[in-house]
């Protein structure tokens, strides 16, 4: 009841950001309803629908992704002075972050499955009663415990996330806390990054010109891929995630070298303390740039060979780069919210505010320098042992 209460008294933007995790939610839900029923009306192609079910992966984690970022930068989940005095410590606080998460995601999943049900003709009274009953396998029975176990899937695992994500850190010790600040240390994840960038464009060279190898069907009829050409686009993906927060943090630190100014100085040393915060959702945002902008390559080279891309590919595709970009948009605002006593402070004491202004421009500069040709690289790179297959 805490939870539900905490959740009407939000912010508007607050439950616009859940309103879009139920979104997410309900679209991933109806894919894998999608997927049943295909199971439902061609039980001789298992195979087939397995291969289905598994590329629902991609929009299941950028559904969750979204919702911990969402449940992260609620207002609602943040400790405040009082709330233990009441039984409301960090603990507690994480876990109704995880029921706030559940719900919007079980709300979600509701949806999905009262718009999978009127497509299959079982609700009536609606436009577009039974308009896909062949595609939905609407003459047949559908199992209910197969179908509640893909539903709860996407609220069990966004719940089991925000309260991993927000669980209670050990206090750094008081010494710490009385002495002046320092900047942020240097995230450590940059040489792994391009460690798995690395390796997972050679994994993908590889696979793509070996002889025989198996192959598997891509979404929206796109066929001929190597299995091992998608293994290696996965740990590309991870490696630009990893590289995120440290190519973010050496940006900040390029901003401030070579006798800066004051707004290089407050534009760098913002870039520093926000690389961990904004640098991996900016890294996953570049993975699945590039992984679509390799996409649109190889399907343009085979166009003829292709059958056209599906509604349900078109959807999965929308989940995973909408997702991206809310959460990194999420991100976004959580750290402005975060320093948003600093810049009060700055204003308090004469500084202008179009040297704010510039010092965001210079941020924005620096990062789409740095992350813009390294996502066309990457891209053209995945794509290139595909084409000139």
């Amino acid at each position: 009841m805490l939870a539900l209460r905490l959740a009407r008294g939000a912010h508007p933007l607050v439950q616009l950001r859940r309103l879009l995790v139920a979104a997410a939610s309900a679209g991933t839900g109806f894919l894998l309803l999608c997927t049943l029923g295909h199971a439902l009306g061609h039980p001789e192609t298992a195979a087939n629908s397995l291969l289905r079910l598994a590329w629902c992966a991609l929009p299941i984690a950028a559904t969750v992704y979204f919702a911990v970022a969402v449940a992260r930068s609620d207002p609602g989940t943040q400790p405040r002075a009082g709330l233990s005095a009441v039984g409301l410590g960090p603990a507690r606080l994480s876990l109704l972050a995880a029921i706030s998460t559940a719900i919007a995601c079980t709300l979600g999943s509701m949806l999905a499955l009262l718009f999978f049900l009127h497509l299959r003709g079982d609700l009536t009274g609606l436009p577009f009663d039974g308009a896909a009953r062949g595609l939905l396998a609407a003459d047949r029975p559908l199992p209910l415990a197969a179908t509640l176990t893909l539903l709860t899937w996407v609220p069990f695992a966004a719940s089991a996330a925000s309260a991993l994500a927000l669980r209670p850190r050990l206090a750094r010790p008081a010494k710490d806390t009385e002495e002046p600040q320092e900047p942020a240390a240097a995230p450590t994840g940059l040489p792994w990054g391009f460690a798995m960038l690395a390796a997972g464009l050679a994994v993908e060279t590889y696979a793509a010109s070996a002889r025989g190898a198996a192959g598997s069907r891509l979404p929206g009829g796109l066929t001929g891929s190597p299995t091992g050409v998608l293994a290696g686009w996965t740990l590309t993906a991870l490696g630009l995630a990893l590289a995120g927060p440290g190519l973010t943090y050496l940006c900040g630190r390029a901003l401030q070298s070579v006798r800066p100014s004051a707004v290089r100085l407050l534009a760098g040393r913002v870039l520093q303390e926000e690389a961990r915060r904004v640098g991996r959702p900016l890294g996953v945002v570049c993975a699945v740039a590039s992984g679509a902008y390799a996409a649109v390559t190889v399907y343009g080279e085979r166009a003829g060979a292709a059958t056209g891309v599906g509604p349900l590919a078109t959807l999965g595709a929308v989940l995973v780069v909408g997702c991206a970009v809310a959460t990194l948009v999420t991100a976004s605002f959580e750290a402005r919210q975060a320093r948003r006593h600093t810049t009060e402070a700055l204003l308090r004491i004469g500084a202008p505010a179009t040297a704010l202004r510039g010092a965001v421009a210079l941020r924005a500069c620096a990062l789409l320098a740095v992350f813009g040709p390294l996502t066309w690289l990457v891209a053209e790179l995945s794509a290139a042992p595909l084409t000139t297959r």
